[in-house]
């Protein structure tokens, strides 16, 4: 797929890097071309600017350099006027994306572009566009498409409209209705956020200190300390919404930092059930200790087990596509009982919808309820990780059959 931009004439470098979210405006077009799937951008460059300054946008740490970036000086550049891209032919594949250089969308936004035969009609929002039909000069037909997501930012008004469009759409398509409150909680301090120097890294290990003081609330073994516990506990969940956010927003998203949430939503994990544990235990007894060994053991096990699952389920430079992965083989192995029944009930264990349940049982009273689910659905969790790695992720041995090593000394 490629993608083409144009930099318009007569424009100046603080417009082209006006910050949106904390990112330039041309770097975030790029960067959200790149993570859409483009294998090459076109950018169409006007002689007027001298091309070296576009060297700091080729250089930006939002781009993870896995598209060509190819850039052409031309005196001056029309997209309505036909013989401006018929001397670009030689450079255009078939069909490409017309990607304006001031459009502010997200990623799978660009990639779910409606694909539509013909050339467009207007040029101010992102679209499909053959090459025949441009070069040619047939008129575009009416249709009925759905206009594509994003903000065209041509002042400060449309900047700031951008912002919150992007905040609004930073989730994640396997989001529940949970995890859909808790977002739209964080997307003012997200917003915030973009526009200091936080990162997501940073925002991961505030939610384990607020996770520190929600355990020292929990060991006081008092229902109103139960409260203030469970209501720290949501806060630090909310910096683990916010920092994923964060990470989505402004293009930092790594490798490190998937395992380093998912080593801090563990420990939080630990911190919580380890101060329950304590507070249960002087308001009931030493019993709960031995439950709660029982519950830690369990935390650590499924921890573990699941942090190896995404190593083997996916690729090295992609680990935040595991639960995509695993909730796309459950569907598929609906006809089995466990995948079926483990898919219904997997919501339930993301860090999202627990912070919220953890706080409802809380203030209702029922916090050795939960203490005891957890206990039984932690050793569960490990338990079915075995199971599912085994049935979907082991990495089978190679094999050479006798007629394969036969037709191979043939043919030497």
């Amino acid at each position: 797929m490629q993608v083409v931009v144009v930099v318009p004439e007569a424009i100046s470098a603080a417009t082209l890097t006006r910050k949106v979210c904390g990112v330039g405006l041309l770097e975030r077009t790029l960067a959200t071309a790149e993570r859409a799937g483009a294998e090459e951008i076109l950018l169409i460059w006007p002689q007027s600017i001298p091309v070296e300054q576009f060297a700091p946008f080729l250089c930006s740490p939002v781009l993870r350099k896995k598209s060509k970036i190819r850039v052409v000086q031309v005196r001056s550049f029309d997209p309505a006027a036909r013989s401006h891209w018929t001397n670009l032919q030689d450079l255009l594949p078939d069909r490409f994306i017309w990607l304006p250089w001031n459009w502010v969308t997200y990623a799978r936004a660009l990639a779910s572009l409606s694909d539509l035969e013909e050339s467009p009609r207007n040029w101010s929002a992102p679209n499909w566009v053959s090459k025949t039909a441009l070069v040619s000069g047939i008129a575009s037909q009416p249709h009925a498409a759905k206009l594509p997501e994003g903000v065209a930012v041509t002042s400060d008004a449309t900047a700031a409209a951008a912002e919150r469009f992007l905040v609004a759409r930073s989730g994640k398509v396997l989001d529940g209705i949970h995890t859909s409150f808790n977002r739209w909680l964080c997307r003012p301090a997200v917003r915030w956020l973009t526009h200091t120097r936080a990162t997501p890294n940073a925002v991961t290990l505030g939610g384990v200190v607020v996770a520190i003081f929600s355990a020292f609330a929990f060991a006081r073994g008092n229902y109103w300390s139960y409260v203030l516990g469970a209501v720290l506990f949501y806060i630090a969940g909310l910096f683990d919404e916010m920092d994923g956010m964060l990470a989505r927003i402004k293009f930092a998203d790594s490798p490190l930092g998937t395992y380093l949430e998912g080593f801090a939503d563990g420990l939080s994990y630990l911190l919580l059930f380890g101060g329950v544990t304590i507070g249960l235990a002087r308001q009931y007894g030493k019993w709960e200790l031995w439950v709660g060994a029982a519950l830690l053991v369990g935390t650590v096990l499924s921890v573990l087990i699941t942090t190896l699952m995404r190593k083997r389920a996916t690729a090295a430079d992609r680990p935040h596509e595991y639960l995509g992965t695993f909730y796309r083989r459950l569907e598929e192995d609906s006809s089995n009982w466990i995948s079926r029944a483990a898919r219904q009930v997997q919501a339930f264990q993301k860090r999202g919808v627990l912070i919220i349940y953890v706080v409802i049982f809380t203030v209702l009273g029922g916090l050795p309820l939960l203490f005891y689910l957890a206990t039984l659905g932690s050793h569960l969790t490990w338990t079915l990780a075995i199971y599912f790695k085994r049935r979907f992720f082991r990495q089978a041995t190679p094999s050479i059959s006798l007629r394969k090593i036969q037709a191979s000394l043939e043919a030497s």
